[in-house]
């Protein structure tokens, strides 16, 4: 301890007049590992009393709480010399400078008082005593991190690449503070200053060193070391090169995986360029599959009924037949979507409605929709332009229809870059009207959509689903009047100023030619097509989306067209912009989608603060490839190879069912969306229908049905209320429309196959296989083969053996209504078959030898009878041919070996019974059972 001698005076026992008198203020020093509290100034108390023994005499001094609270039990002072007055203030306990740096308290200093009992002490004034804990090198340096990992770019140096820091936890400034770093690792290209900055002291390379290692320490200022080192990693990147890191050029899509990302791993380098504005545009380019884009492969009647539309419509453009004749000049495309694209030239190809067709979509309320593609087709200028001043213009489609006693004129046509409809309700009275759009759909040479309701004077227009307002309506003035002739025409028009118009198909009076591609234009008149329906036409299966809009960060935007083709992102933070451009996503609804490839485009546009040194990056170019999807196996079943039935049953008014149990099956199913099926329009076509065919095709084999004396039927108002389509001619029947396979089943089943009376043959064939995606996958063929059962009398009556001869010797021949199926020689099948021939006459010698046996049987039996003495034998071993019956199925035995049963019930009288015999070895075998006889039937 520190002692401070203080004198105190010392006299004899006499009253004690004066109080004890120390300093009022008092600043104290302690260390943390000592206790005595070094005073300035040193604590001394004086008494006026001295040298009074026990009077001038200090015994004692009180510490009491300060503004702290906590001196009385901190501290003490104790007195170190009773007469000089000095005193001594300890700590009680030891300090600690890091939880409490200072205390402060007050102190009083007792005399001894009178006497040895101290009786009448007294005591000074209190004085204020402040004391400083100094701090003392207790504590080492600790780093913030263990490790520290930065990466530059190559062959740059740098004034900081990181910096480490360390923390003391000592309380006092010089031993708290951090006084320098070191490098204790050799020979690295690296130093450290005394505030922890680490930079490079030569350019680094990336391939002669990729990463370097060292470790770091720290030094306090009272010369600690840390107590662990800090490890310190730098990455050397090759020089920075703008632009985005991470593309892929080649993205696989399997089909039915939903949606993928397409740029999982892609972020964006700036090289440290202040960027305050970011734009992306990423491009799936579908142009060349289908219209536009993956859409369903079924036909476009199929798809406006999976999307609800309403019924009614009449198809301009149809597929060529003989009944449908006016398309059959226009050169056709094929499409990867089943359907049919028509070519326009100009000038030539040009398709003129009948008017018969033309008479059903009159009136001033219509919907006028279908599919187009400027420029689409490879054609030269038209020979002669009727009016120069409209030699741009291109008509669509031009239509002058007859309203009661009245005509009124339509035309859609195109110019330059804008759409027109031209509209006369009434060619005698009203002046027309002109409605015109600027598209740029109408000049990209792209496949769009459009859709026209016309409820005059209102007219909507979609494009590709979206409304568009005409951008001008005026009266063209006094026009004369068109020739009051009904024409409707496709691809060119009429010259109606000229009241010209052409009897014949006339192309030189035809202006105002098309040049491009049409599809699917299809006039519905009445009420207008609701918004959904149209959105459901054009829908495309695929597309780029955002993958989730809650992740996208502050600043960002994106925007998508209403194709999906094109997707925007935009924002102004480089981490933000990177984390959304891995939303990216492609997606694909259709299970069996198109496979091929989409050439896939992202262009990048920044802003910098400084416009002159502002980054420019290229244009990434790739391409996503859709797999060849699994083809689905439509599998028919249920429907034995042979069907015999007696002849009788097929000259019924009904027929019979040719496949009463028929089943189909497929290996794939689609899934089915419940959400999607409550919208306005119906179900949002594929993803909506759990499986569905588009057509099936009865096909008898050999010869066509005779008109005259067989025919297959169908159900026509169950295919009504199902909205399904039929082809029913001798060659064949088809029965189209997207449906589901239970549907199906149900319709075929239903087919029946009726003969006229006495036209039974021996056998016809059938053929029944189906098809969905517009014929895209095919079930598997299934053959019938009808056999047709005769009783003995029937076949070798005259009359039937006249009809079966004239039947196979003489057959018609019938051709085909439709295109694009092969029909059979005519010559082919024109006798019995060979193996019915052979049948039929061994059943015949058969039957002869049976005839003499039994003849001799029966005279054999009479002679032994006549001998007989005492009556004849026993009933049972008499034969008894009163009711003998022989009848004879040349197909019994062949049926009994393919495990039909035939149903003979009603054929022969109640009391005959033929019975299938158990040895299938011989055709020629027969079991016949007399009547009344309860033997066992002999084998012949």
């Amino acid at each position: 301890f520190y002692l401070l001698q203080i004198p105190l005076a010392w006299t004899a026992c006499v009253p004690n007049k004066h109080k004890p008198w120390i300093e009022t203020e008092y600043q104290g020093i302690v260390m943390e590992n000592d206790n005595t509290v070094l005073l300035n100034p040193p604590l001394f108390a004086l008494d006026k009393d001295a040298p009074l023994h026990y009077a001038g005499e200090i015994c004692g001094f009180r510490v009491h709480n300060g503004p702290g609270g906590s001196g009385s039990t901190q501290f003490e002072a104790v007195v170190l010399d009773r007469s000089t007055g000095e005193g001594l203030v300890r700590s009680k306990e030891p300090l600690d400078c890091e939880s409490h740096k200072e205390h402060s308290f007050t102190i009083q200093a007792y005399d001894c008082g009178e006497g040895p009992d101290g009786t009448n002490s007294k005591k000074s004034h209190k004085a204020t005593v402040h004391v400083r804990v100094n701090d003392v090198n207790e504590f080492s340096p600790v780093f913030v991190e263990r490790r520290y990992e930065a990466s530059v770019p190559e062959d740059r140096l740098f004034d900081r690449i990181v910096r480490v820091e360390a923390i003391d936890a000592d309380c006092s400034p010089q031993y708290s503070q951090i006084c320098f770093y070191d490098i204790i690792t050799p020979n690295v290209p690296f130093t450290i200053d005394n505030d922890g900055n680490i930079k490079n002291t030569e350019p680094l390379d990336s391939k002669r060193q990729r990463v370097h290692s060292f470790w770091v320490t720290a030094f306090d200022c009272g010369k600690n070391r840390a107590q662990a080192d800090a490890q310190v990693i730098v990455t050397v990147k090759p020089s920075c090169k703008p632009g985005w890191i991470g593309w892929t050029k080649r993205i696989e899509y399997t089909p039915g995986s939903g949606s993928i990302p397409l740029f999982p791993n892609l972020r964006l380098e700036a090289c440290e360029e202040t960027v305050w504005n970011i734009q992306a545009t990423v491009e799936l380019q579908t142009g060349h599959i289908g219209k536009g884009c993956d859409r369903d492969s079924y036909s476009d009647r199929s798809v406006r009924r999976l999307c609800g539309a309403v019924r009614g419509e009449v198809d301009l453009l149809p597929p060529p037949s003989p009944a449908t004749n006016w398309t059959t000049a226009l050169p056709t495309l094929p499409s990867s979507d089943s359907s049919l694209v028509f070519s326009f030239n100009g000038s030539t190809h040009v398709a003129v409605v009948p008017d018969s067709v033309a008479s059903a979509v009159s009136g001033d309320h219509f919907t006028l929709q279908l599919w187009m593609r400027r420029g689409g087709a490879s054609t030269q200028p038209p020979a002669n332009q009727a009016r120069g001043t409209r030699k741009e213009e291109e008509t669509i489609i031009c239509s002058t229809v007859k309203n009661d006693d009245s005509y009124s004129h339509y035309s859609l046509s195109v110019h330059g870059c804008r759409l027109s409809l031209f509209y006369w309700p009434d060619v005698s009275a009203t002046r027309p009207v002109k409605f015109l759009w600027k598209l740029e759909q109408v000049c990209d040479s792209e496949w769009h959509h459009l859709s026209l309701s016309v409820q005059f004077p209102s007219v909507t227009l979609y494009v590709d689903g979206v409304t568009f307002d005409p951008a001008l309506i005026h009266d063209n003035g006094a026009i004369p009047n068109p020739a009051p002739h009904q024409r409707l025409v496709i691809g060119a028009c009429w010259d109606i100023v000229n009241n010209t118009m052409p009897e014949s198909k006339d192309t030189g009076k035809f202006v105002s030619g098309y040049k491009g591609l049409l599809s699917g234009v299809t006039v519905r008149p009445g009420n207008v097509e609701p918004h959904s329906v149209v959105e459901c036409l054009y829908a495309c299966r695929e597309g780029l989306d955002f993958g989730d809009l809650e992740t996208l960060g502050s600043g960002m935007k994106v925007h998508v067209n209403p194709s999906q083709s094109v997707l925007v992102l935009e924002g102004d933070e480089i981490e933000s912009f990177n984390r959304a451009v891995q939303q990216v996503t492609y997606k694909n609804s259709l299970r069996f989608a198109t496979p091929g490839v989409r050439p896939l485009k992202l262009t990048t546009s920044l802003r910098c603060f400084s416009e002159e040194s502002c980054l420019s990056l290229r244009q990434m170019e790739g391409y996503l490839v859709v797999l060849q999807p699994d083809a689905p196996q439509i599998s028919l079943s249920g429907v034995g190879p042979h069907l015999a039935r007696p002849a009788a049953e097929f000259e019924g008014p009904q027929g019979v069912p040719l496949f009463p149990e028929l089943r189909i099956v497929c290996s794939l199913s689609h899934a089915v969306n419940t959400a999607a099926q409550g919208m306005e329009g119906g179900a949002l076509m594929s993803d909506a229908v759990a499986h569905t065919l588009d057509g099936c095709e009865v096909q008898p084999l050999g010869e066509e049905l005779n008109s005259e004396r067989e025919e297959l039927l169908v159900d026509m108002e169950a295919l009504k209320e199902r909205g399904l389509d039929i082809i029913n001619t001798t060659a064949y029947i088809a029965i189209t429309g997207a449906e589901s396979i239970s549907v199906y089943e149900d319709v075929l089943r239903s087919i029946c196959y009726r003969l006229a009376k006495g036209s039974a043959r021996f056998e016809r064939r059938f053929r029944l296989s189906c098809s969905e995606m517009n014929g895209r996958y095919t079930s598997n063929e299934l053959t019938l083969e009808v056999n047709f059962l005769h009783s003995l009398d029937s076949l070798y009556h005259p009359s039937h053996l006249l009809a079966s001869q004239q039947q196979f010797l003489h057959p018609s021949h019938h051709t085909g209504e439709l295109s694009g199926h092969t029909l059979p020689n005519p010559h082919r099948n024109s006798v019995v078959p060979g193996a019915a021939t052979v049948i039929i006459m061994v059943c015949v010698g058969f039957l002869v030898v049976m005839v003499i046996l039994g003849v001799f049987r029966i005279r054999s039996i009479h002679r032994r009878s006549e001998g007989a003495r005492g009556g004849g034998k026993e009933g049972s071993s008499q034969w008894d041919d009163s009711a003998l019956n022989i009848i004879v199925n040349p197909m019994e035995t062949y049926e009994n070996r393919m495990g039909i049963a035939t149903d003979m019930e009603g054929e022969c009288d109640d009391e005959e019974e033929v019975v299938d015999s158990p040895d299938d070895t011989s055709d020629d075998q027969r079991i016949i059972k007399k009547e009344g006889r309860d033997s066992a039937p002999r084998r012949y």
